[in-house]
């Protein structure tokens, strides 16, 4: 019997093409407007995809990956902004729980709560999670070797570190101190803030299946978010992005694939 393929959800460009240049057979289906890329990485079935940007990209997305692909599972790598004191430009964080930061039905359902459905924080996978986890710890150990020594000293990546906790989503780019300082006072044990991994967590949550965010932290969410964003993109965070994942779907064994 052959197994499930594991989906791969890319936020940017970038982080797909690297993904893609690694898998030696990959098929393209064009679906929905996007294309899948089928095929194998680390001698495991995946397929990779570029998520789009929002929660209702990232949910069609998803529903695409569960209903046409069949996913066992969805792992998320992108960028993110920090929120957290210590969560800096280049740290890594695994979401253990998403949530939506601009979900207010209130007062007919408390703020932050998705309506109908009595949560508002959706738990990531935990053994998916432990293990991506595991995985950057070590990698990030050598950031010169990962990321180069240019790289490193413009973008001062000189002890990394990876975080674990809540990772939270919204339909709209943080970059202001004052919308930053807004969602520290209003979400304190908020690690980071990004716009897709939490509407993808909510529909594996109704399709039963398991989800996983892994972001890098490219900026602090503030008035400095701005930045060279796109070089970070393609020189840090999609390296990030490949060899993690490298690592992980390298972990896993055979027999599952």
């Amino acid at each position: 019997m052959v197994a499930a393929p594991i989906a791969i959800v890319a936020a940017m460009h970038e982080e797909l093409s690297a993904l893609l240049a690694r898998m030696p057979d990959e098929q393209r289906v064009h679906m929905a407007g996007r294309d899948f890329w089928v095929g194998h990485l680390q001698g495991q079935p995946v397929v990779a995809v570029l998520s789009r940007i929002g929660k209702v990209a990232a949910a069609v997305t998803a529903t695409v990956l569960l209903e046409r692909f069949g996913v066992r599972a969805i792992v998320f790598t992108g960028v993110a902004g920090g929120l957290a004191p210590g969560v800096n430009v280049g740290d890594v964080v695994v979401a253990t729980e998403l949530l939506q930061h601009d979900m207010d039905a209130s007062p007919i359902f408390p703020k932050y709560e998705v309506p109908l459905m009595g949560r508002s924080r959706f738990a990531a996978d935990a053994a998916i999670g432990d293990a991506l986890a595991a995985v950057a710890e070590g990698t990030l150990r050598d950031p010169v070797g990962l990321v180069g020594q240019k790289a490193v000293d413009e973008f001062h990546l000189r002890s990394p570190k990876v975080h674990r906790g809540l990772l939270i989503s919204g339909d709209r780019f943080v970059s202001t101190t004052a919308e930053c300082g807004a969602l520290q006072r209003s979400l304190p044990d908020a690690l980071a803030v990004e716009m897709e991994g939490a509407a993808m967590a909510q529909a594996c949550h109704d399709y039963g299946v398991p989800f996983a965010a892994l972001r890098t932290i490219s900026d602090r969410a503030d008035d400095a978010a701005h930045g060279d964003f796109t070089r970070f993109v393609a020189e840090v965070a999609s390296r990030y992005s490949l060899a993690l994942v490298d690592a992980w779907l390298a972990s896993l064994p055979r027999d599952a694939a």
